[in-house]
């Protein structure tokens, strides 16, 4: 049995217990919970993932809901625990729910809440910002100077790649991909060519009408086009831009094969789910060619790499932080709570769980709904008219 984990609580006599394994950014998210007469206990165990068994110490006899991270591992015994101590709801603060067992927490009758509609942005600025550290090898120079290795300019000194009027490749062009796709083609001015199941035609009317605005003022247009196949965007682009969904189809979609068909000076960016990429011969090729250049902020046995690549000077790697900007983080923080608080008072699921503006408006009160429940329709719960 784990031992008993260290908590902070807020609001000791409120009516309804809820449990976050971890504490989570701002105070919102705390202060509305206690508005609605919550007791909120935050885990605040030096601990970076939590067990299983420490969970279920947290849990307790009798906790309504839990707001989680998806570190944890969310299966059959978790809400079978939950459920046994009175528990409706849990969240994870993310927007991916690959540690979540959606089938153990609908025989249990436990809505499962995730937070969309607030990483868009902050997710595709991290992508582009590994997309100039990789091209103009940012990190390699920050190291070298640290080193007290700089003695003077030279004209070969860490040349990388220019960005203007080269191809980014776009796999997988839904928010976050499109939003990456706009910030390279207007701040960079590269072209673009995508693949997606899906036609994405904002997208397009955006480098199109970006296209007409440079030829208007003398400058050479940017092209846009959809690609048949993915491995038609791996031999076309310079740099290529990761952003599909995690499941049995896009399980290494990445490999050794497909890392074979990009161009030896291409750079790929990954901050979508790490098991996208074949990690191991991922290694392999960035050691075979030291001008392809990569940046991740996912793994796919997270929180390890796989050896030999922290080594490479070719591997830009950050840690899972393409939604760590303060907004973001706390907006996260105040949807999960949210998700909890809403199954928990009986109000209904909004209608759409990537239209959340009205949930993170700090001058007027939340809606009266659960922003996003992944399980509300095998559950049954009703959906918002608002």
């Amino acid at each position: 049995m784990a031992k008993p984990v260290s908590i902070e609580v807020w609001n000791p006599n409120g009516k309804y217990r809820v449990v976050s394994t971890k504490p989570m950014p701002g105070t919102r998210w705390i202060n509305l919970l206690v508005q609605q007469d919550f007791r909120v206990e935050i885990c605040t165990e030096k601990k970076t993932i939590l067990s299983v068994e420490d969970i279920i110490g947290l849990i307790g006899d009798k906790c309504d809901g839990v707001i989680g991270q998806l570190t944890e591992d969310w299966g059959e015994v978790l809400f079978s625990a939950l459920s046994r101590a009175g528990g409706k709801a849990f969240s994870n603060m993310a927007v991916g729910y690959n540690n979540v067992d959606v089938n153990a927490a609908n025989k249990y009758g436990v809505a499962v809440g995730n937070t969309p509609g607030v990483l868009t942005e902050t997710t595709a600025e991290l992508a582009a910002s590994l997309s100039l550290a990789a091209a103009r090898r940012i990190v390699e120079a920050d190291e070298f100077m640290r080193a007290g290795l700089y003695d003077g300019w030279l004209p070969h000194l860490f040349v990388g790649n220019l960005l203007k009027g080269q191809t980014v490749g776009v796999i997988g062009a839904g928010r976050i991909g499109s939003a990456y796709a706009r910030m390279m083609v207007e701040g960079f001015k590269m072209n673009l060519i995508y693949f997606d199941l899906y036609q994405a035609t904002r997208l397009e009317k955006f480098v199109t009408a970006y296209a007409e605005f440079l030829k208007a003022n003398g400058e050479q247009p940017v092209t846009w086009k959809r690609a048949a196949s993915m491995d038609e965007v791996l031999q076309e682009a310079d740099l290529i831009s990761l952003h599909p969904i995690l499941d049995k189809t896009t399980y290494h979609l990445v490999n050794k094969e497909r890392l074979s068909k990009m161009k030896k000076e291409a750079i790929l960016i990954n901050c979508s789910r790490g098991p996208v990429v074949d990690e191991v011969a991922l290694v392999e090729h960035l050691r075979q060619n030291p001008m392809f250049r990569v940046g991740l902020d996912v793994f796919e046995d997270e929180p390890y790499m796989k050896p030999g690549l922290a080594e490479l000077k070719n591997a830009i790697v950050v840690p899972h932080i393409a939604s760590a900007s303060k907004w973001t983080r706390e907006g996260m923080a105040t949807l999960a709570a949210l998700n909890v608080l809403g199954k928990i008072k009986g109000y209904p699921v909004w209608f759409d769980a990537n239209k959340v503006e009205p949930f993170l408006n700090e001058n007027a009160p939340p809606p009266p709904a659960s922003p996003s429940i992944v399980n509300a329709k095998a559950l049954g719960l009703p959906v918002s008219k608002l």
